[in-house]
């Protein structure tokens, strides 16, 4: 199904700008993805237009290099991402482990208050029967 001519429009005025290094809603980049947000049409309009498909490939026939910049960019934050994942796996450990740490803890709180309370009890026996059991 091809596009509207209203659409066709759209997309060619976008190569056009994209081509000239003057984009207005994309990063510039000589992608059919930015062609479309470019454009402010669906992804999908630019695969309907076979025609201005068939055109931008032509102008733009192999895929566009990321320059050596954009290379670093993206080889920080997959390194950061791995480090962000490692931390996360690691704060997950630790939580656990201060989870089990605090149910250990009020366990001994609440086995330690009974085991005071029986000792009164017998505290208490005793100071009875040193009393004479009065």
């Amino acid at each position: 199904m091809p596009v509207s001519a209203a659409t066709a429009a759209k997309l060619r005025e976008a190569m056009a700008r994209l081509l000239a290094g003057e984009p207005l809603h994309s990063d510039g980049a000589l992608t059919k993805e930015n062609l479309a947000r470019e454009a402010q049409v669906s992804h999908a309009s630019v695969h309907r237009a076979e025609d201005i498909l068939a055109e931008w490939n032509a102008r733009i026939p192999q895929p566009v290099l990321r320059t050596p910049g954009e290379v670093q960019r993206d080889e920080t934050i997959a390194e950061l991402k791995g480090k962000l994942r490692k931390a996360n796996m690691k704060v997950s450990e630790l939580q656990s482990k201060l989870d089990a740490l605090a149910t250990v803890t009020a366990n001994l709180y609440h086995e330690n208050i009974d085991l005071k309370k029986k000792l009164s009890k017998q505290q208490q026996s005793r100071l009875t029967v040193l009393n004479g059991g009065v």
